[in-house]
C-alpha cells in the first residue's frame, strides 16, 4: 500500500484543482492521499467528488504555527471542520495572510517592483493569497527570475526586505485544537534545512507531551542523516513516523508519491483519533 500524507491544491498554495490532485494521485499508483492544504478544508468537498475508484482521501489541514518566532508547520487529519474553536483561529490566520499579502505587495513596490495586488489576487484565482503566488507575481513582473530568487532576503524570504510577518497559531494551542476538534497531528517536515523549518530535539520533546501524535520523517527535504536521527526521535517519544511528498503540484515537479508513510504507520495514525 502507498501512502502520501500531505499534498497541496489550487485552494492553497499548489498549483493543481483538488479534483486534478486527486488523479494523480490514483495515476501515481498512490492507495492513500491526504489533502493538507494551508490553514483551510475548502478543497474537501471537490477533492471527496472526484475520488477515483480504489483511492482513500485523508481530510487534513497544515496549520500555520510560530514557534520562539520561528515558522512552524502542523499537519492536522480527520478533525471535524466545523469545530467552532478551530474555525475561530482558522479564521483569525486567514484575515491575517490577507493583511500581510496586502502589505508584502505595497513593500515590493516600494522597492521598484511593478507587482500589483490585483495580479496576485489573479493568480491565487481564489485562494487565499501566500507568498508563493506573491512570488509568482514577481516573476510575471520580471523583478526575480525563479521562485528561488523571490524568497531570498532582498524580496519576500524570512527576515526579507518585503517580508511580513503574520498571526500564526501556538503549536501546543493548535496540537490541543485538533484533539479537542477529534483529530491527530503530525509536525511538518522539521528539518527541511533549505526552507529553514529545522526544529532540534528537544522542541519536539515539547510538542509531543503537548499531545503530538506524529512527525514527518521522509520528506524531499530532508537529507538521510536528519531522517534517521527523527526516526530514532520518533521510537524513542512514541511518536508516530510519517513520510509524505509535500506536493505543490507545477511548483514542486508534481510528486505525488515521491515519499510515503508505512501502512503499519497509518495504522497507528487512524487508531489515535479520538473517539467522537
Amino acid at each position: 500500500m502507498r501512502i502520501d500524507l500531505h499534498t497541496h491544491s489550487s485552494v492553497s498554495d499548489g498549483t493543481r484543482p483538488p479534483a486534478e490532485v486527486m488523479r494523480r494521485a490514483a495515476a501515481a499508483g498512490v492507495d492513500v492521499v491526504a489533502l493538507t492544504d494551508h490553514d483551510t478544508t475548502r478543497g474537501w468537498d471537490e477533492a471527496r467528488a472526484a475520488l477515483p475508484d480504489g483511492l482513500t482521501l485523508v481530510p487534513g489541514m497544515e496549520l500555520s504555527c510560530e514557534l520562539d518566532g520561528r515558522s512552524l508547520h502542523l499537519l492536522g487529519y480527520w478533525f471535524d471542520p466545523d469545530d467552532p474553536a478551530l474555525n475561530a483561529e482558522l479564521a483569525r490566520v486567514q484575515a491575517s495572510r490577507d493583511s500581510r499579502g496586502r502589505a508584502m505587495v505595497e513593500r515590493l513596490r516600494e522597492l521598484g517592483s511593478s507587482v500589483t495586488w490585483e495580479q496576485v489576487e489573479r493568480i491565487a484565482d481564489g485562494a487565499r493569497v501566500g507568498r508563493p503566488h506573491i512570488a509568482r507575481a514577481l516573476i510575471e513582473a520580471g523583478t526575480v527570475a525563479s521562485m528561488d530568487e523571490a524568497f531570498t532576503k532582498d524580496w519576500i524570504g524570512t527576515d526579507g526586505r518585503a517580508h511580513v510577518t503574520r498571526y500564526a497559531l501556538d503549536p501546543a494551542t493548535a496540537i490541543g485544537l485538533v484533539r479537542d476538534a477529534g483529530g491527530v497531528s503530525v509536525l511538518a517536515h522539521p528539518r527541511a534545512r533549505r526552507g529553514k523549518y529545522v526544529f532540534d530535539d528537544d522542541a519536539i520533546r515539547g510538542l509531543a507531551a503537548a499531545g503530538l501524535t506524529g512527525v514527518e520523517i521522509d520528506h524531499p527535504g530532508h537529507e538521510p542523516a536528519d531522517r534517521a536521527a527523527l526516526r530514532a526521535l520518533a521510537d524513542e517519544l512514541g511518536l508516530v513516523g510519517t513520510g509524505s511528498s509535500d506536493d505543490h503540484g507545477e511548483l514542486t515537479g508534481d510528486r505525488i508519491g515521491c515519499e510515503t508513510t508505512a501502512a503499519d504507520a497509518y495504522e497507528r495514525l487512524l487508531a489515535a483519533v479520538p473517539a467522537r
